[in-house]
């Protein structure tokens, strides 16, 4: 489902933003591309230091959106720049081999959110 150019945009630094909602309200939380580690099976694991509305947003909703994207990667019709827009599922996680791996690179963390994605689709 991940695509190349998707790979190619966490090549660079940019801005990642993590949606969740319930029926109260959205709340937005961004990260970097840098923080980013796409398992092999395409999940993608990002180390949450905060994430305490996210936390309770996914408590009651699993479901999230993100953006991402990079201006060193080019994009449609030879434009400068890309971006993405994923949908999936998400979760917190605080222990395990994925966990102690993340927290490894960085100590920072309380948890590590976990996406699944379900779509993706480049926009840029």
């Amino acid at each position: 489902m991940l695509t190349d150019k998707f790979y190619d945009v966490l090549k660079y630094e940019g801005v990642v933003s993590v949606v969740t909602w319930t029926p109260a309200e959205p709340h937005i939380t961004n990260t970097w591309n840098s923080y980013l580690t796409v398992t092999d099976d395409e999940r993608i694991l990002i180390p949450a230091a905060g994430y305490t509305h996210a936390e309770k947003d996914l408590a009651q909703n699993d479901q999230v959106l993100v953006t991402m994207g990079a201006r060193e990667v080019e994009g449609f019709d030879g434009y400068q720049g890309t971006g993405f827009r994923l949908t999936g599922t998400a979760k917190l996680i605080e222990s395990g081999t994925e966990f102690d791996e993340i927290k490894a690179k960085y100590p920072f963390l309380r948890k590590v959110l976990e996406i699944k994605p379900t779509s993706i689709k480049q926009l840029l």
